[in-house]
């Protein structure tokens, strides 16, 4: 009896204490939140929701990095290399709208692929082209980025 009574306690405080489900992100500054659960990028100005896309994120040898960083190197056009095994090697030129946030990590536009909202990039965070410009208009080096 006691088992019960300690099983129904424990029941009870577990179903009426609330639980958080989403972490909420409250600043002033500029901001870029990336989603790798639901593969959308969000861009937040004083607060508010300004512009949000779906994206594509690291596949499962080659995650995106998780954290809080800030952009320190933006370019224009980049041309793009690596040999990431077991996925093939790759070579691209003049990826548009480069936003590095961590070490080789970086935001940009694609131009060769269209399955924004999967997992296929060797790491960085690829955006549809148009979309990537707007953004990397938008942003400045030291905008904080947060990958979660």
């Amino acid at each position: 009896m006691r088992k019960l009574f300690t099983f129904f306690i424990l029941f009870s405080v577990f179903l009426f204490i609330p639980h958080t489900v989403n972490a909420q992100i409250y600043t002033t500054e500029k901001l870029i939140t990336v989603d790798i659960l639901s593969q959308t990028l969000n861009a937040w100005e004083g607060g508010r929701l300004i512009n949000s896309s779906k994206i594509s994120t690291g596949m499962y040898y080659t995650p995106t990095v998780k954290g809080d960083f800030r952009i320190y190197r933006k370019y224009d056009l980049q041309d793009m290399k690596g040999n990431y095994p077991p996925y093939e090697p790759y070579y691209l030129k003049h990826v548009p709208n480069v936003m590095y946030f961590y070490k080789a990590y970086a935001i940009h536009g694609a131009y060769w692929h269209n399955m924004f909202g999967s997992k296929v990039t060797h790491g960085c965070v690829n955006e549809p082209v148009e979309f990537s410009k707007w953004l990397y208009d938008w942003a400045p080096i030291g905008t904080r980025v947060i990958v979660f």
